[in-house]
């Protein structure tokens, strides 16, 4: 039975049993879906050593329970930087990205979006959109003093990398209308770019932006 006392050796044999020979084919490793591997964070608990322990198994689902069962305010930096240079994929950066922000580790946003590296590049756009999202009792100055790092890399093609740029420049556009009107006005710039890029992402970000829906909730 799966529960807070389990170790990461249990864990993972439990996923091993989860394992889906239909899925497995379009998956790494053992093909379980995200809500079944929640599901088994939800019986887990948190549990940060363990959380650690599961990381190095270099097993997809693994690594993603243990970004589901990580302490937020035990992660250091030092572990983040570390997890990142394994990112391998878009859902692991994801999810990592939620519990980077929930462990306030604001400082590495630079430091990704500096990093070549398509993945890890992509974690710091991701950790923008979720903390325009999230956190509710964020500055609007705090969101908007990473804008310059949307329009810096606007102009990157990888498709990971353009589709958070984009993520993050409309997460922060919806958030108020206080950080409706610079993103709308930076998605505009963007959409009139030379950088084919460039335009795609600001022209689908003030296409959104500019609903009326979205104005109207804002309002």
């Amino acid at each position: 039975m799966i529960g807070p006392s389990s170790d990461a050796a249990d864990l993972i044999a439990h996923l091993e049993t989860l394992r889906s020979e239909e899925n497995v084919a379009g998956m790494a490793r053992f093909g379980i879906s995200n809500p079944d591997i929640r599901a088994v964070a939800r019986l887990a608990k948190k549990d940060h050593l363990r959380a650690i322990q599961l990381w190095r198994s270099d097993i997809r689902e693994a690594r993603l329970l243990a970004l589901y069962t990580a302490e937020p305010k035990r992660l250091t930096t030092e572990e983040a930087r570390h997890w990142a240079d394994d990112f391998n994929s878009w859902e692991i950066v994801d999810c990592a990205a939620d519990l980077f922000v929930e462990a306030g580790l604001d400082e590495l946003i630079s430091d990704f979006a500096a990093d070549e590296r398509e993945f890890i590049r992509r974690t710091a756009f991701a950790m923008i959109a979720g903390a325009a999202a999230h956190r509710k009792m964020e500055s609007d100055a705090t969101l908007l003093a990473w804008m310059p790092l949307i329009a810096a890399h606007a102009c990157d093609p990888r498709n990971f990398v353009r589709k958070a740029v984009n993520w993050a420049l409309r997460s922060i556009g919806k958030r108020n209308l206080a950080c409706h009107a610079p993103a709308l006005a930076l998605a505009k710039i963007l959409a009139e770019s030379p950088d084919k890029t460039a335009r795609w992402i600001g022209k689908d970000a003030a296409r959104e932006l500019a609903g009326e829906k979205l104005l109207a909730r804002l309002r």
